[in-house]
């Protein structure tokens, strides 16, 4: 189950620092529509067929609540973070106050790989720039897999 989530996690993370913005953290009252604050359906069974065999099928109730179940975690994620930011008086959410945010309510499992992944990102991040300040192409200089 760990891999499962891990292997998410990269995928999860822009949208999590994406779905901050309202100031209220309960979405039925924040006059949010569903559809904004849920993930796209086709999203979501997309990352699930990814994990199954070939030839299994994926209800639509299935994908519904799978897509309940992973906006809801992103959201109370998202506020954990938010709210971190807010007391530091930051209004920008970051990766580091994601993972922060997934240390702080128990998931720890996830938030030292995240990081990982999260530093590693950055790295590579900084070597694409100065790759493209001497003017080369980054597939000749080197190749580099996650």
């Amino acid at each position: 189950m760990l891999s499962v989530g891990v292997q998410f996690l990269p995928f999860f993370l822009p949208m999590m620092v994406d779905n901050v913005g309202g100031s209220s953290s309960n979405p039925e009252n924040s006059g949010i529509r569903e559809q904004d604050r849920l993930l796209p359906i086709a999203n979501v069974g997309r990352i699930m067929k990814q994990i199954l065999p070939p030839n299994a099928k994926i209800s639509k109730e299935s994908k519904e609540t799978m897509q309940e179940c992973v906006s809801e975690f992103i959201s109370f994620v998202t506020s954990e973070a938010s709210e971190k930011c807010r007391k530091e008086r930051r209004k920008t959410v970051n990766g580091d106050d994601i993972c922060w945010a997934l240390g702080s309510l128990g998931f720890d499992d996830y938030a030292d790989p995240l990081r990982r992944y999260l530093h590693r990102y950055r790295e590579l991040e900084l070597d694409r720039s100065a790759i493209q300040e001497r003017g080369n192409s980054p597939s000749k200089d080197k190749d580099v897999e996650f």
